[in-house]
């Protein structure tokens, strides 16, 4: 299930994303993650800025250190895949309605992207992925996710979403031992929801550079 709200963290600073992603970088979290994480909220005034609960930011928050530390504990094993493929959420489309050419096929199910607009994240994303030798699923749900991964054998997947999303589809994934990395949504909704491009595309050459460094989650463009 997604989050109970709604959230933009595309308003934030980078300084705080950096500043996050230092603290988990040297492993200074650890047992008093939330403490850490509360006083950031604090000093950056997330609260204020987003008109969040500090709750709910915490929450926010603790799932992007979870997102984070994961990719970096299953990156050896994707770059060892064969069969690799991204999944991107609908809502991400630059257009929702009848602007968006994209065709649904109700057989998989999956968006087809007709590249009607150069500035759709989504279209952006899959031209990338595609050039790589990703095969793309635009997805409407999460649920069809791990069909759609047994019906086609990818032992490697990619996948954006919220962070609500990804801790769901990690259970099936590690149950079915396929080696994943995720890319969270700063913004969430219905529509217009955004991630991190370039943090996607990190990700997604990981296999075709073989490296161990890079393809961190940078959080915000």
């Amino acid at each position: 299930m997604p989050y109970r709200f709604t959230f933009d963290l595309t308003i934030v600073p980078r300084k705080f994303f950096r500043e996050l992603a230092l603290l988990i970088d040297s492993r200074n979290l650890h047992k008093k993650t939330g403490e850490v994480l509360r006083n950031l909220i604090k000093k950056f005034r997330l609260s204020e800025m987003t008109g969040l609960d500090v709750s709910d930011i915490l929450l926010i928050l603790e799932d992007l250190v979870d997102i984070y530390l994961k990719n970096i504990a299953y990156r050896e094993n994707f770059i060892r895949t064969g069969k690799r493929v991204l999944f991107l959420p609908h809502c991400a489309r630059k257009y929702i309605d009848y602007k968006c050419r994209a065709e649904f096929d109700p057989e998989i199910p999956t968006y087809r992207c007709r590249k009607c607009s150069d500035d759709c994240q989504v279209n952006q994303a899959a031209e990338i992925a595609r050039g790589l030798g990703y095969d793309v699923y635009i997805v409407p749900g999460g649920s069809c996710i791990p069909n759609i991964i047994k019906r086609f054998g990818y032992d490697g997947v990619v996948g954006v979403a919220c962070g609500e999303e990804i801790k769901l589809a990690s259970i099936f994934l590690d149950r079915a031992n396929i080696a994943a990395q995720a890319v969270p949504l700063l913004k969430n909704g219905c529509s217009n929801t955004k991630f991190n491009l370039s943090s996607l595309s990190r990700i997604l050459e990981l296999y075709s550079e073989h490296s161990m460094s890079g393809g961190e989650i940078d959080f915000c463009e």
